[in-house]
Parts: structure tokens; C-alpha cells; sequence
């Protein structure tokens, strides 16, 4: 059975604690500049009935429910889950519905496709690990509201909005190959799957009523009824 050292526990230790204490230097760093105020200055001027939209909008929008499982997107069990439709207007209606009904999965998959890039682009990974240390070093070079860099002091939330600024290009720099190849990759394996994938079976799942409870049906007596149940009893 393999052991863990001293020597191993304690620079775990050591790199947890590191860890935890930047993360409340930050946040500290972040209060005390007064950016955060400002965005909750910002954030009070929108009309609550926006804010009441958006939150809706956006539970909707995400909700679990419209994840569909991997048996819908590819079909599994169906007779003919994939195949051309021929006639242009049904291969419309068919691009329509899927887009309407698998747009979180497609949102998923470009999500997974931008993540795997990332991983697999060393440059993009040093650069954003460089201009995260460069902000680590502002963060901690801030003394009393001011950030010294030789012999000029600036403030720190013009050094903040000027990093933020810097931080976007770089980012835009960075990324931007990841993001063209992540958005032509998914949007052909999207449109692949809007085009071949029958999910006509489907389309009226979001319509369909959970029903509760016990159906009781209390049978109506006409004539005839009657008459049956009389002939049935003399039997």
C-alpha cells in the first residue's frame, strides 16, 4: 500500500493554504476598489420587471428539462432515427424542430468541443496562465487604494479598468483560433445532426400533461343500457 510522505502532506498543505489565501486577498482586493459597488450601482438602475424577465427568461432557457437524453438525440430503439427527407419544406420543418428541440444538447456540445480545444492548445493555456498571473501581481501590489509601478502611482481602479481593457484583447487574441475552429467544428456536426435526425416521434413532448390520480369513469344508463342490464339480470 503506497504512503503519503510528510514532506507531501505539508506542501499540500501549504499550496491549499497559499490557494485559500489569494482567493480572500481578491475578493478583498475586489471590495475595497470599489468595483463591486459600482456593478451593484449599475445592476439597481435596471427596472425590476427587466430583471424579473431575464430571470425567467433564463431559467426557461437552461432548464434540465429541455437536455435531452442520448437515447432522443441519436434516436436509439427508434426504427429509422436518421435519413434524407427529400421534399424541401418537411427537411425545413425538420431543421426547425430539431433546432428548437435539441438547442441545449448543441449548446453542450459546443461548449464540450470549445473545452477540449482549449486543453489540447498549450499557448492558449500559457497566455491565460500568464495574464492570470499578472493580475495576481497587481492585486498584490495595490497598497491603499494605489498600484506603484516605478515612480508613478496610479489608482486602482484605473489600473483595474485598464487591465480589464488589456485582459479582452489579449483574451480575443488568444482565443480566436479556438473559437472559429470550435464554432465551424459544431456548427457542422449541429447541422449534420438537424438535417439526418427524425425526431417527428418527439414533437409532441412538450405538450403532453403529467396525469395524477385515478381515472373513474361512472357509466351513464341510456335506454338501451338499461334495457341490457334488465335481459342480463333475468339470465
Amino acid at each position: 500500500m503506497a504512503t503519503t510522505s510528510p514532506t507531501a502532506g505539508n506542501a499540500a498543505g501549504n499550496a491549499a493554504a497559499s490557494i485559500m489565501g489569494l482567493v480572500g486577498s481578491v475578493k478583498e482586493k475586489w471590495e475595497s476598489s470599489g468595483a463591486s459597488r459600482a456593478v451593484s450601482d449599475v445592476y439597481a438602475q435596471v427596472p425590476q420587471g427587466t430583471k424579473d424577465y431575464f430571470a425567467v427568461a433564463s431559467q426557461q432557457l437552461f432548464s434540465r428539462q429541455h437536455l435531452r437524453p442520448v437515447s432522443v438525440v441519436f434516436g436509439i430503439g427508434e426504427e429509422r432515427p436518421f435519413y434524407v427527407e427529400r421534399p424541401g419544406t418537411l427537411l425545413v420543418e425538420r431543421i426547425r424542430h430539431n433546432l428548437s428541440f435539441f438547442y441545449l444538447n448543441y449548446m453542450f456540445l459546443t461548449a464540450v468541443l470549445f473545452t477540449l480545444t482549449l486543453i489540447i492548445s498549450p499557448t492558449a493555456i500559457i497566455g491565460i496562465g500568464l495574464l492570470g498571473a499578472a493580475w495576481m501581481y497587481m492585486i498584490r501590489s495595490a497598497t491603499n487604494g494605489h498600484i506603484k509601478i516605478g515612480a508613478i502611482n496610479i489608482q486602482q481602479k484605473h489600473a483595474t479598468i485598464a487591465m480589464s481593457i488589456i485582459s479582452v484583447f489579449v483574451l480575443f487574441w488568444l482565443l480566436q483560433k479556438i473559437f472559429w475552429w470550435t464554432l465551424f467544428s459544431s456548427g457542422f456536426l449541429i447541422l449534420a445532426h438537424a438535417l439526418f435526425r427524425d425526431a417527428s416521434l418527439h414533437k409532441d413532448t412538450e405538450d403532453q400533461v403529467d396525469m395524477q390520480g385515478e381515472l373513474t369513469l361512472t357509466p351513464v344508463e341510456t335506454g338501451e343500457d338499461a334495457a341490457f342490464l334488465k335481459n342480463d339480470d333475468l339470465a
